[in-house]
């Protein structure tokens, strides 16, 4: 770039008077060194195959010690615990929001709008932990999102005061009784991810093996459901996002009705975490702004604990206890997340193109 502009600068300064030909030449040189700088930079974003986002330190890790991510790019505005993201050369990327809405909106943004990376067929695998309804899965289960649904937007009534009729205390945003629809929204209550997506990251790792625990086995036994008491497997079904991380049964079929209500009876709650509506927002603007495809979105979640108690067992003691799955759930959310990031970058040329 620089050769192909050199006769440029040259006929410039040539038509600059002699006595100040060389100052202002000089003067061009240093702002046309500048442009070249900035068009260089930009030349060499990094254009990443796969974005893996993360939460905290302890879903990184295997990513770290699993992949050669030795090129670390600083981005202005990420939390100063996590402060860069880590790239191979085979098009792998891995970055962390901090835990919670506020540092996943605004880690994501800083990310999309850095200017650092250029998104445009990228595709972003959000990958954590979470909490798992033992009506559909257990401890170390992997679950691909198809719908997800905040939590938290909402009206409440405590439920020492809630009508008797009710079945709980939620109530959408301008609704006079849970069984209303919103009279307003906020415009980001529901995030329905690109269904064919969903299922091929599905099919490609339904049959990933995953990691188990004595521990997690002798605590899931305490449970009656099926799909709790199984081992872990590889699912479709949907999760709740939510900044208060909240416990115990009837808070949980709450969330199940949620979760349904705002999506028309098209969701199936399984997971509760604290972040991807905000990380999905932050997506969303970025998509709009022409910077990615949200299309090319995928969440998983594995489940380091149940999000209610067992029979016989009270939601204190259910909240506090050492299930054994948070180990088994971190192996796992790389085990499948990875299956999928190398099934992207294998097969680059039909997934840039959308051909999934």
């Amino acid at each position: 770039m620089l050769f192909n502009r050199t006769p440029t600068l040259a006929k410039a300064q040539s038509r600059v008077p002699s006595a100040s030909k060389y100052l202002v030449g000089a003067g061009l040189v240093a702002a046309l060194a500048l442009v070249f700088t900035t068009h260089v930079s930009a030349a060499e974003r990094i254009a990443p195959k796969v974005m893996v986002i993360t939460m905290f330190g302890e879903e990184t890790k295997p990513w770290l010690e699993a992949r050669k991510l030795t090129t670390k790019i600083k981005v202005p505005g990420l939390s100063r615990e996590y402060p860069d993201v880590a790239c191979d050369t085979d098009g792998l990327c891995v970055m962390t929001t901090a835990m919670g809405y506020a540092n996943a909106a605004s880690s994501t943004a800083a990310l999309v709008l850095g200017g650092k990376f250029d998104l445009k067929q990228t595709y972003f695998l959000i990958d954590g932990i979470a909490g798992v309804d033992p009506k559909d899965g257990t401890l170390g289960s992997a679950l691909w999102a198809r719908y997800v649904i905040d939590g938290g937007l909402r009206h409440d009534i405590d439920p020492r005061q809630i009508p008797a009729d009710w079945p709980d205390g939620m109530l959408p945003l301008g609704a006079a009784k849970p069984s209303d629809k919103a009279g307003w929204s906020a415009g980001t209550e529901v995030y329905a991810l690109n269904p064919k997506l969903a299922e091929k990251a599905f099919e490609l790792t339904r049959s990933v093996e995953l990691a188990d625990g004595k521990d997690a086995q002798n605590y899931r036994s305490r449970y009656q459901d099926e799909a709790a008491r199984d081992k872990p497997t590889v699912k479709l079904c949907d999760t709740v996002s939510i900044d208060t991380y909240w416990h115990g049964s009837r808070i949980g079929e709450a969330m199940e009705r949620w979760a349904r209500h705002a999506t028309d009876g098209k969701a199936n709650y399984c997971t509760t975490q604290m972040e991807d509506n905000a990380t999905l927002t932050a997506l969303k603007r970025g998509a709009e702004a022409g910077l990615l495809d949200f299309d090319r979105i995928a969440v998983l979640r594995t489940a380091s604990n149940f999000d209610r108690e067992a029979p016989g067992q009270s939601a204190a003691e259910s909240l506090s206890a050492k299930s054994g799955g948070f180990g088994p759930s971190v192996a796992n959310a790389y085990r499948v997340g990875s299956t999928f990031a190398d099934a992207v970058l294998k097969n680059w040329p039909s997934w840039s193109a959308g051909r999934l």
